[in-house]
């Protein structure tokens, strides 16, 4: 019963709350730059609301995960046109860019510098930038989180830019702005966010604030995404998932998460074309079964092993069931939502030995509820594959 929180982020949730975007930011100062994704139609929304009320607007288009050449370009860029604050407007990638940017813009060291586990490491000399969050899928909770997830192809990881003033000063979340997602984007993005939970959920740094958010939050998932993936749209299941995916980011940016996010990050780091929702899903059942085999055999006495029987509760409705139940029905889940295994991304076997050294580096493997044996990190991608 020993833990901390730390949100200072605003959230305005609900159908339609994408219109009070202008008022929010009154007062915030009349210039702003808007980042965006590769469709910039799709934000005429935003910037029309915006300029109506008489503010200045720049543009910056993220058309991929954000990597250290694209974030610092746009920092120069942006620089010399003394903007007031930040609006990320899309998905997690979109959302993570202008996070970056934010906290770029004020300090002048390469962002290398800053970056996490191959860089530096060093704190931000100065706050970053107000900014936005404006979420248009249901999946990544990066509007609740303190860290910026950068790309690094020529290293072949990712790694996080984090900083306490990274976190939003407010955050969107409209749930009618995911009514047009395809239903490939739907399925990735709702199982990251189902990922998240259950990782935060059985995570070694858990605790009761963030329990309740991912009980929940799993139940939202299992009852909204599968509607959602059918019928995009059905706005109340949209609005489930939306706010499932919120609690994720809340969730994961208090207690971590697990192996299979250990595994995404080296990943997508060395294949940043794989969508890394759908790297999540793949690694998701293999990651609960080689977790609960690893805690039978040698801490059978762990909680995560009951929050394991949890989960399969909430996944499957039946009160019987039993934690190999679980990981049954995210198969299922990963099956009917038609996401493909690893090996459908180019991921060869010779792949994995290098990727279990780089996801032993990752942050997110750190809060696994058991440390997992080479041989049980290779059985994982085996299954995944």
């Amino acid at each position: 019963m020993n833990f901390e929180t730390h949100i200072p982020t605003q959230f305005i949730f609900g159908a339609g709350r994408r219109h009070e975007i202008a008022r929010l930011v009154a007062g915030w100062g009349r210039r702003c730059l808007i980042v965006s994704g590769k469709d910039g139609r799709r934000g005429e929304w935003l910037t029309r609301q915006l300029t109506d009320s008489g503010l200045h607007i720049l543009h910056a288009q993220v058309t991929a995960e954000p990597t250290l050449t694209v974030i610092e370009e746009i920092a120069r860029q942006v620089r010399g046109s003394k903007i007031n604050f930040i609006i990320g407007s899309g998905g997690g990638a979109v959302i993570d860019a202008a996070k970056a940017v934010a906290g770029l813009v004020p300090n002048r060291r390469p962002l290398l510098d800053y970056l996490e586990v191959i860089g530096s490491g060093r704190k931000l000399e100065h706050p970053a930038k107000p900014w936005l969050a404006v979420p248009t899928t249901g999946g990544t909770g990066a509007e609740a989180t303190q860290n910026a997830v950068i790309s690094v192809p020529e290293r072949g990881v990712k790694a996080s830019l984090r900083h306490p003033s990274l976190f939003a000063r407010a955050a969107v979340i409209d749930p009618e702005l995911t009514l047009s997602l395809p239903p490939s984007l739907t399925a990735t993005t709702g199982m990251d966010a189902l990922t998240q939970l259950i990782e935060a959920y059985v995570s070694a740094r858990a605790n009761p604030f963030t329990d309740a958010l991912c009980a929940e939050g799993v139940r939202l998932v299992a009852r909204s995404l599968t509607v959602s993936f059918h019928h995009g749209g059905d706005l109340a299941a949209r609005t489930e998932l939306s706010l499932a995916a919120w609690w994720s980011g809340i969730a994961l940016a208090q207690a971590g998460l697990g192996a299979a996010h250990g595994f995404a990050a080296p990943i997508g780091g060395k294949f940043p074309d794989i969508p890394h929702g759908g790297v999540c899903a793949a690694l998701l059942a293999p990651v609960m079964l080689a977790n609960i085999q690893a805690l039978s055999s040698r801490q059978p006495s762990h909680p995560a092993l009951a929050r394991y029987r949890d989960i399969a509760v909430w996944l499957t409705g039946k009160n019987s069931a039993a934690a190999a139940d679980g990981v049954a029905r995210a198969r299922e889940l990963v099956a009917e939502l038609k996401i493909p295994r690893l090996s459908a991304y180019g991921i060869t076997a010779a792949d994995h030995d290098s990727l279990i050294v780089s996801a032993r580096q990752a942050s997110s493997m750190k809060s696994n509820p058991v440390e997992l044996t080479t041989g049980e990190l290779k059985k994982i991608l085996t299954d995944a594959w």
